[in-house]
C-alpha cells in the first residue's frame, strides 16, 4: 500500500519522535510504501529514515523552493512547481493518509484532503495518530460540524483518529482487505 504521511519538517520533542518512528519501522516492516513531502529534515526525515531501515520504499514529492532539503535516500522523486502541486501529487499517488503532528502546512494538507473526500473526489482512508493530544482541538471542531449539519458525509466516513501507531495499520490493512473482498 501506498501510504501518504503528513507531518512537520520540524525536529520536535521525543514525545512526538517516538511513537513517529515506530510508525514508520511499522511502515516499512509491513512492506508499505511511503509517499510524503520528501524532505530530510525534522520529522520527515526522522519517517523516512525509519521506514527505510525497515525495508520499506520511498516516494518523494518535493516543491522547487524546498529542493535543497530533498531527502537524498529516497526509491523516488517528484518535483512539483508548487504546494498545490505537490498536495496533488501526494494524493495521486497514495492509497491511504495518515497525518502525524504538524503545522500549518500539514493542518492544511488535511482539511484539503476532506474537503476532497467529502464530495467524493477521492475515497482513501484518512487516519490520524494523535499523538499526546495534540490534535484533540481538530477533533472538537469536526465532531462540532459533523453535529451541527456542516458535513454531508458522517465524521467516522470522513477521518479516523488514534494515538496508537499500531492502531493505524490495522485500520488501514483492514480497510483495504475490505476493499478487495468488495472489488
Amino acid at each position: 500500500m501506498n501510504i501518504c504521511v503528513f507531518c512537520s519538517a520540524y525536529s520536535l520533542d521525543e514525545r512526538y519522535t517516538e511513537p513517529a518512528a515506530d510508525f514508520a519501522r511499522l511502515l516499512g516492516e509491513r512492506g508499505h510504501t511511503l509517499v510524503w513531502g520528501g524532505s530530510h529534515a525534522g520529522l520527515m526525515g526522522l519517517l523516512a529514515d525509519g521506514v527505510k531501515e525497515a525495508g520499506g520504499r520511498l516516494v518523494g514529492v518535493s516543491v522547487e523552493f524546498l529542493a535543497h532539503k530533498t531527502y537524498e535516500g529516497a526509491d523516488e522523486i517528484v518535483m512539483t512547481r508548487d504546494l498545490a502541486e505537490r498536495k496533488a501529487q501526494l494524493l495521486m499517488r497514495a492509497d491511504a493518509v495518515v497525518v502525524l503532528v504538524g503545522g500549518l502546512g500539514t493542518l492544511d494538507e488535511v482539511t484539503e484532503v476532506l474537503e476532497l473526500k467529502k464530495h467524493a473526489l477521492h475515497d482513501k482512508p484518512v487516519v490520524v495518530l494523535d499523538t499526546d493530544g495534540f490534535y484533540e482541538g481538530l477533533q472538537t471542531q469536526l465532531r462540532r460540524m459533523d453535529q451541527e449539519g456542516f458535513l454531508p458525509r458522517r465524521l467516522a466516513e470522513l477521518i479516523t483518529f488514534t494515538d496508537d501507531p499500531a492502531e493505524v495499520f490495522t485500520h488501514l490493512e483492514a480497510r483495504a482487505r475490505k476493499a478487495t473482498d468488495h472489488g
